[in-house]
């Protein structure tokens, strides 16, 4: 299932807000700015949690191919925050054909930098609501 750029980057975000991240530039967004370069890398969506920030990116096929994807990565997951000095999480979404490619590719990053990366499955079904229709429900009134 390959899914569009645009939906990817949509269901990145969702994961951001999951997780509590506010997200404070996006690429290919409405409302938002689109991020500025990280390095020479571009990013997908930049967010804030408080004092702890987070980068977003979203891979495609022709991404995982690349011979610089893990200088991508390396680069963009060891960054920390001008102000506080703390570690970036680096938020990487994969669509789930390539999503064990990438798992693998991930064990060639040092374990310290592989800390800050957070693997997210980017698939459409993936972000339904999570309470399961198997699970018997209680009446409460009938």
């Amino acid at each position: 299932m390959n899914i569009s750029e645009r939906k990817a980057i949509d269901l990145l975000v969702n994961e951001f807000w999951r997780l509590g991240f506010l997200t404070i530039s996006r690429r290919l967004g409405t409302y938002l700015p689109e991020p500025e370069n990280v390095g020479n890398f571009q990013v997908d969506i930049i967010g804030r949690q408080k004092e702890k920030y987070a980068i977003g990116i979203t891979l495609s096929k022709e991404d995982i191919y690349n011979s610089d994807l893990l200088e991508k990565i390396n680069y963009l997951a060891s960054r920390k925050s001008r102000s506080s000095g703390k570690s970036i999480t680096l938020f990487i979404g994969v669509d789930d054909i390539y999503f064990k490619r990438v798992k693998e590719l991930l064990l060639n990053i040092d374990e310290k930098i592989r800390r800050n990366i957070k693997l997210v499955l980017i698939e459409e079904n993936n972000f339904r609501n999570h309470k399961s229709t198997n699970q018997p429900q209680q009446i409460i009134f009938s």
